[in-house]
């Protein structure tokens, strides 16, 4: 009977990617590592509960959802999120941060102290500067003052983020200009918390940590993973829950690892190469850009 494995996600160390695996284990991704795996025939998609804790119903999810969560575990997970502004009295330290992921893609956020650059690994954030640290409503003060007063949002989608890496500026003083300018304009602006303090610009490139310097330009994005499908490649870049991998025939395919979640994995057969998961061309321009 074939091994099978249930992923928890992507996280990252200081060390680069890592994927997560239900029990604990964890695949340390470093570049070139061959990234391989099927589902079954039989496969279903099952929602991967809330807050540490087993869907009581064992919900069948979607295959295209990035959350794998059902209606109910959803609502539950978001009633202890800090992201989704539920929780108001955590004592711990939060810092206020702008990140930038591509030109005219600049948003604005909030992470705890101790979570240090996590965050913006996570996100797929190219570059970042933090801007204040205080304590939780400040931090959620200043980020709505950001938002109100420059037109900064709180969030960029993940189609977006993809659809430029392969166009970013060519050096990391290039990449900053825009976190440069707005951290100016954002430390100017009068109304700021004054348990909030403000933090000087000190850009963080990303894109040598996520392997995006020199790598090859993504042909298409997986859609979905499906029962029989298989994919088989070798790791060429990673940012935020995104593996860029490098697949005979068709060039380099973007699998984010959220839609590996809420299913039984196993090994490809030796016999299958390539992507069989449904893929997405990304449409290029005229002028070589996506």
């Amino acid at each position: 009977m074939a091994q099978v494995w249930k992923c928890s996600g992507l996280r990252w160390s200081a060390d680069g990617p890592v994927l997560v695996w239900d029990g604990g284990r964890r695949s340390a991704l470093p570049w070139g590592k061959r990234v391989a795996f099927a589902v079954p025939e039989t496969g279903v998609r099952t929602c991967t509960g809330a807050r540490g804790h087993a869907c009581p119903v064992g919900a069948v999810v979607p295959g295209r959802i990035t959350g794998a969560r059902c209606e109910e575990c959803a609502r539950l997970d978001r009633a202890h999120s800090v992201a989704a502004d539920t929780i108001a009295d955590d004592p711990r330290p939060y810092r206020v941060y702008l990140a930038w992921f591509g030109p005219g893609m600049v948003k604005v956020g909030i992470t705890a102290l101790e979570r240090g650059p996590a965050r913006l690994l996570e996100q797929g954030a190219v570059c970042f500067s933090w801007l204040g640290t205080g304590p939780l409503m400040a931090a959620r003060r200043t980020e709505e003052l950001l938002r109100a007063a420059l037109g900064v949002p709180d969030r960029v989608p993940y189609a977006e983020k993809r659809s430029v890496r392969s166009a970013l500026p060519g050096t990391a003083a290039e990449r900053a200009t825009e976190v440069r300018e707005l951290h100016a304009r954002a430390v100017a602006l009068p109304g700021w918390p004054e348990s909030l303090r403000p933090e000087p610009c000190q850009v963080t490139d990303c894109v040598r940590p996520f392997g995006l310097a020199g790598s090859p330009a993504a042909a298409g994005e997986v859609v979905e993973l499906v029962p029989g499908g298989a994919v088989r490649g070798e790791l060429a870049a990673a940012a935020g829950p995104d593996l860029h991998l490098a697949v005979g025939g068709r060039g380099v395919v973007v699998l984010d690892t959220r839609l590996m979640t809420g299913w039984e994995l196993v090994a490809p057969e030796p016999a299958e190469a390539g992507c069989t998961f449904p893929v997405r061309e990304f449409r290029r321009a005229p002028d070589g850009l996506f």
